[in-house]
């Protein structure tokens, strides 16, 4: 099998997890190719968190994997084939690929807020497949072609620039928001140049010391973030999701500011200063946007990509094992 996973007879294949720590590449039969349908060649497919936890725990949050399942969702590649309805783009066509497909029916959906529908069919979010693969097929709408001047790996970094891009959206960050980010992983990165993007004027960005994470630091935490920062903190992101982070979070935001968070929170701080805490999940309508920041430059993704792997076994083994480990990784990427 050669560097681009194609086995020696043109067979399509990806990265199955098989369960808790077994990983194998394996062949992938693609479903037909609808008439909105395109056939993509993937040629760059990034590591998330949630794969990690995926390989590592057999689970990610409240989704659990109970069969075999290709993994990887922020990806980009080449359009290969197209179904007949399709008018957008064309064979050959470079691509970025927005992972979640909505059922278009639901009132969430309707209403402009796929991100949310119930029935959301996400790459690598069990029990549907995802993108670590030779090759996919997705609908066409959600394909999104790449300016010239883009890579096919800063078209996968459009997955985890959209949640930055959409947190600082829901936070109306700009010209006169000071924002605060907890956790320096890739989500804290992007979202602090997402903020930058969007005008904000001063970002702090703090990380978690797991030697040093006890309830007791906070107040002294809070004290050197409110230093640094120099005035009150409009907006906070917690990236970590941990229950000392949210508190940390809720404690150094400024009174009536706001604080975007995914997990359970600790409420009794902001009710008491109204502070307005706000869910995050996934994104919407995010792709275009991020594109024309990254076409733009003003927003330089390319040196959060530390490491990159080609798409043999051991390459993917030791790529995951990379990730999961963190120390000098922010983004793992594979090239197939």
């Amino acid at each position: 099998m050669g560097k681009g996973g194609i086995s020696g007879d043109g067979e399509n294949m990806a990265a199955w997890l098989l369960g808790v720590n077994n990983l194998k590449i394996q062949p992938y039969k693609l479903p037909p190719l609808g008439p909105n349908d395109v056939k993509i060649n993937i040629k760059a497919v990034g590591i998330c968190g949630s794969d990690v936890h995926y390989l590592k725990h057999g689970r990610c949050g409240d989704y659990m994997v109970t069969e075999p399942m290709v993994i990887g969702h922020e990806c980009a590649g080449i359009v290969a084939e197209v179904g007949r309805e399709v008018k957008s783009v064309v064979v050959g066509d470079r691509v970025a690929l927005e992972p979640g497909i909505g059922c278009w029916h639901c009132s969430q959906c309707k209403g402009g807020s796929y991100n949310l529908c119930p029935d959301m069919k996400f790459f690598a979010t069990p029990p549907i497949h995802g993108s670590l693969a030779n090759q996919v097929v997705h609908p066409a709408e959600l394909c999104f072609k790449l300016p010239e001047n883009l890579s096919l790996e800063e078209g996968a970094m459009c997955e985890p620039l959209s949640v930055g891009i959409h947190a600082c959206r829901r936070a109306n960050v700009g010209a006169e928001t000071t924002v605060l980010i907890v956790g320096a992983g890739p989500i804290g990165l992007v979202t602090l140049l997402a903020a930058r993007a969007y005008g904000a004027p001063k970002v702090v960005i703090v990380d978690v010391d797991s030697h040093h994470a006890n309830l007791q630091d906070i107040g002294n935490e809070v004290e050197q973030i409110q230093k640094a920062m120099g005035v009150g903190v409009d907006v906070t992101f917690d990236c970590v999701g941990f229950s000392k982070t949210m508190t940390t979070a809720l404690n150094a935001t400024a009174s009536g500011g706001k604080v975007h968070n995914e997990m359970s929170v600790p409420l009794t701080p902001a009710a008491a200063r109204e502070v307005d805490i706000v869910g995050i999940f996934r994104y919407k309508n995010t792709w275009p946007t991020c594109l024309e920041l990254l076409s733009s430059g003003k927003i330089d993704v390319k040196p959060l990509i530390t490491h990159r792997f080609g798409f043999s076994q051991s390459e993917v083994e030791e790529a995951f094992e990379t990730s999961a480990r963190g120390s000098d990784a922010i983004k793992v990427m594979f090239n197939l």
